[in-house]
């Protein structure tokens, strides 16, 4: 196996007017969160605004790390309160018919170290991660094509959606029958309504992790979590079965990950500028550094959703500089994020804040 990589500035490579792409995807996800207030009467996340579950947790920094995984929040280990966000991707409020990818969202708290621009002041380090190993687009330009179908397709009819979806999962079933998929088609709407706490969850873009970089996952370990893995939840006539089931669940049994890194030991094979090439796992696997460890609790109730919806943001630029993101769409993300959490504070009345605490309400 190569050794590590280090870190270098050189590794980033800027594309061609990307301020103007930046300015393009700041005008899309305003249309998508303006669309969304004028119809909910209140301001959703531009992205993944649906939550399914809040869950309190402890990250526990394992101890005896090789030097080269001992690096930032790593460095030192110990434990720290932290919260777990699970949701789909669209901007909208939908049925959960309408089959989409997962995500979560994990912010880790009581954080020390430099701080990354716009951080200053915070003491939380957030991770972004989907239920796919690689992005979907391969440019900053084709993110923002992406993202301006999305804003095309928000407030259309639910109907016309929940019946594309039905057709795309067919389509997708027949795909992976043959030993192939399409990231496309579950964007869309074709991925099987798969249980959120089974699944494994990745950064897809990379991370200075230190002196190296890197990308991350989030695997469920516990019995209680690996036993939902590719479960696929009944929702027909249930629009927010994903909170009933998510909710029993986390009510069960305590719950276990681990979070794992994956450092670049080869700038062609293991791309930063490039997030849809998925990094070879026998070429570096992932790497345990840390556990999440949660206690059963309910997941999932308004006045949770309001606690975590109204007053949290979660961006991958919000946590320490030996963690700063790399490559073309974790650049562009840093003013869109930023704006995103000033149009929801605007319009809500609510000012957006960095926890110190992972204590919610029942």
């Amino acid at each position: 196996m190569k050794p590590p990589l280090l870190y270098a500035p050189q590794m980033e490579r800027p594309e061609p007017e990307e301020d103007e792409t930046i300015a393009g995807l700041e005008g899309a996800l305003h249309e998508i969160m303006a669309t969304t207030a004028r119809d909910e009467g209140h301001a959703l996340r531009s992205v993944h605004a649906k939550a399914h579950g809040f869950v309190t947790a402890r990250l526990t920094v394992l101890p005896g790390l090789a030097p080269e995984l001992a690096q930032g929040l790593f460095a030192t280990p110990g434990d720290h309160p932290a919260l777990l966000r699970l949701s789909t991707n669209p901007g909208d409020i939908l049925d959960d018919s309408v089959t989409l990818p997962r995500g979560a969202s994990l912010k880790v708290m009581d954080v020390k170290g430099d701080r990354l621009d716009g951080s200053e002041g915070d003491s939380t380090q957030d991770f972004l991660m989907v239920n796919a190993p690689a992005f979907g687009a391969r440019t900053a330009r084709q993110f923002l094509g992406n993202l301006q179908l999305l804003a095309k397709t928000t407030d259309r009819a639910e109907w016309a959606k929940k019946a594309l979806s039905a057709v795309l999962r067919t389509a997708e079933k027949a795909l992976e029958a043959v030993g192939t998929e399409s990231a496309t088609l579950k964007t869309l709407g074709g991925a099987p309504s798969v249980h959120p706490l089974g699944e494994t969850y990745y950064t897809q873009t990379a991370f200075r992790h230190g002196d190296h970089v890197a990308k991350y996952a989030l695997v469920p370990v516990s019995e209680s979590l690996t036993r939902h893995a590719g479960e696929e939840i009944p929702v027909a006539g249930r629009p927010d079965a994903i909170r009933e089931t998510v909710d029993r669940d986390t009510r069960a049994a305590p719950m276990e990950w681990e979070l794992r890194v994956q450092l670049c030991r080869d700038p062609e094979t293991m791309p930063i500028e490039d997030a849809t090439v998925r990094w070879d796992e026998d070429e570096s696997p992932f790497l345990p550094v840390a556990r999440l460890r949660a206690e059963p609790q309910p997941s999932w109730s308004p006045a949770r959703n309001a606690e975590v919806d109204d007053r949290l943001r979660f961006s991958p630029w919000t946590g320490l500089a030996a963690h700063q993101p790399l490559g073309a769409i974790n650049r562009v993300r840093k003013r869109t994020y930023e704006a995103s959490a000033r149009f929801r504070a605007e319009v809500n009345g609510c000012p957006i804040h960095e926890p110190t605490s992972a204590e919610l309400s029942p």
